[in-house]
């Protein structure tokens, strides 16, 4: 018979085995140290392994009340990786020279903007050159009002990327702890 412990993860409740429990807070420690930026330890970084861990493991028990066990543990460390690249890693989305597994979605980029992001989200989501976008938006919008009141909905319409785990999503890349701390650190681009 195991031991089970509860536990909170982004908000959502876990049961999980003592042994599973254990590695995942040996795995979250290792994550801590490997952070090259002490301030991002107790920043958005982590907020974002821990929604992206609570993810993974409703991913595998569903709306069930299964308790976690080791294994599951082990193919999360595995999937999500190191924030330096490093070791407990099965895969990367970079590793097979793919730039992206996952489909994009479309947000404001806020590290590239003029204005509010727009023309640079947009460039990302068609990976087309962000020149090119502000060149057809300057051109709709001088030659009428349609140019204007399209960039505006787009403002209102089109979420801003302001989290690491929306810039993954923006670019396509699986949310693993590299990606994260990438972004997390102030990286504009992949």
């Amino acid at each position: 018979m195991k031991n089970l412990t509860n536990i909170s993860l982004a908000g959502r409740g876990f049961t999980l085995e003592d042994d599973a429990y254990l590695r995942l807070n040996q795995y979250l420690e290792h994550y801590r140290i490997r952070l090259s930026d002490p301030e991002l330890q107790k920043g958005e970084v982590m907020d974002e392994i821990e929604s992206r861990i609570a993810e993974i493991f409703y991913q595998e028990i569903g709306e069930s009340n299964r308790v976690i066990t080791l294994p599951v543990v082990e193919k999360m460390a595995s999937t999500l990786g190191m924030p330096d690249g490093s070791a407990e890693r099965v895969y990367t989305s970079q590793e097979s020279g793919e730039k992206a597994l996952r489909p994009k979605k479309l947000f404001r980029n806020p590290d590239e903007k003029s204005i509010a992001g727009v023309c640079s989200g947009i460039a990302v989501y068609f990976d087309v050159d962000i020149t090119l976008v502000r060149i057809v938006m300057l051109i709709a919008l001088l030659a009428g009002s349609a140019g204007f009141w399209v960039y505006v909905i787009f403002w209102i319409a089109v979420p801003v990327a302001d989290t690491p785990a929306k810039k993954c999503e923006m670019y396509g890349l699986e949310p693993t702890a590299d990606n994260l701390a990438r972004f997390a650190r102030g990286a504009k681009r992949p």
